[in-house]
């Protein structure tokens, strides 16, 4: 019985590790998963191609702010041909893992 007790702890650590990085990774994923919705149901919506792009840019950019992301204008690129709408933004996160920065790279994009 002994003998299984350092498996057991070193399973037990290897689980608390595990459950540490989610806890750590996961809120910044879900956050581009929103973004993500919002840029396709954007490119989804027949009005959109009727806007001008700068306003659509900035919408999207409004739209990253109020999730707590940082969006410039210029990670954000629209474009309008034949009534297709294509949206692709370009952002960083970064996270702290183990007292280390890691840097998130996302691109949620849309086009029709």
């Amino acid at each position: 019985m002994t003998a299984r007790a350092p498996r057991l702890i070193a399973g037990a650590a290897v689980l608390l590790i595990l459950i540490g990085l989610g806890v750590v990774l996961i809120p910044p994923y879900t956050t581009n998963w929103k973004l993500q919705a919002y840029v396709n149901a954007l490119v989804e919506d027949s009005a959109t191609s009727k806007r001008p792009v700068e306003a659509i840019r900035a919408q999207v950019v409004n739209k990253a702010a109020a999730l707590g992301l940082s969006v410039s204008d210029d990670d954000v690129h629209v474009a309008i041909s034949d009534g297709a709408v294509k949206i692709d933004v370009l952002y960083m996160v970064q996270v702290n893992v183990a007292g280390y920065a890691v840097d998130l790279h996302f691109r949620p994009g849309s086009g029709n």
